[in-house]
């Protein structure tokens, strides 16, 4: 019962939260502005399709889809998830989730995806821990970045991801992602008001939503 009650306040809280999370993609196609790495043949799409995701870091601006883009990727795969901030996790972190990672991979055959949001935050003993388990494969990760992670990230841990780069969003992307926040808010705007939030949002959609 107290899994019911538990689930049943998660749901009002989500039905409560934050517009940007409650319009948070479901699926890949529904991700905006990214056709670069999304659309059909497009690199990173095509990993996903195939089933050969390695480990990747994502850089762009905020409000790009980083988060988002990490939990469909995992979505999609058949391997476990584990996501973590650089802000508040430390070695023992890293090492715990290395851990669980052979323990599902020995017991239930499933390989384990580590994302990493903020990954800049961490120093060099941080991601040298990481590096172990990258290598042989035994974690696949998922690093996030608003910073250029050819100064950021560690160079052994970069030639071993595949870095690939969130544009901001653009107008058509902007616009298709208001409407579906007026649609979710039961709400209408003028075109002037919205080609202002457009131009101040400077392609970030979390502000653009925040601001509606």
């Amino acid at each position: 019962m107290e899994d019911l009650f538990t689930a049943a306040a998660r749901e009002r809280l989500e039905a409560r939260g934050p517009l940007a999370d409650r319009l948070r993609p479901a699926d890949l196609d529904s991700v905006l502005g990214q056709d670069h790495l999304l659309g059909e043949g497009a690199p990173l799409r095509a990993l996903v399709d195939t089933d050969r995701l390695s480990s990747v870091i994502l850089w762009g601006p905020p409000g790009t889809g980083k988060t988002t883009l990490a939990r469909l990727l995992a979505q999609a795969s058949a391997k476990e998830f584990v996501a973590l901030s650089a802000v508040t996790a430390t070695v023992k972190d890293i090492r715990s989730v290395t851990a669980a990672a052979e323990e599902a991979l020995g017991q239930r055959g499933r390989g384990t995806i580590l994302f990493l949001d903020e990954i800049h935050r961490f120093n060099k003993a941080q991601q040298d821990a990481l590096l172990p388990a990258v290598e042989t494969g035994l974690v696949v990760l998922i690093g996030a970045t608003t910073e250029n992670p050819a100064f950021e990230v560690n160079p052994p841990l970069m030639s071993r991801s595949t870095l690939f780069r969130l544009r901001p969003l653009d107008a058509p992307a902007l616009g298709d992602l208001a409407l579906r926040g007026l649609q979710a808010e039961g709400a209408v705007a003028r075109e002037d008001a919205l080609e202002h939030l457009f131009s101040t949002a400077g392609g970030d959609g979390r502000h653009l939503l925040t601001s509606l």
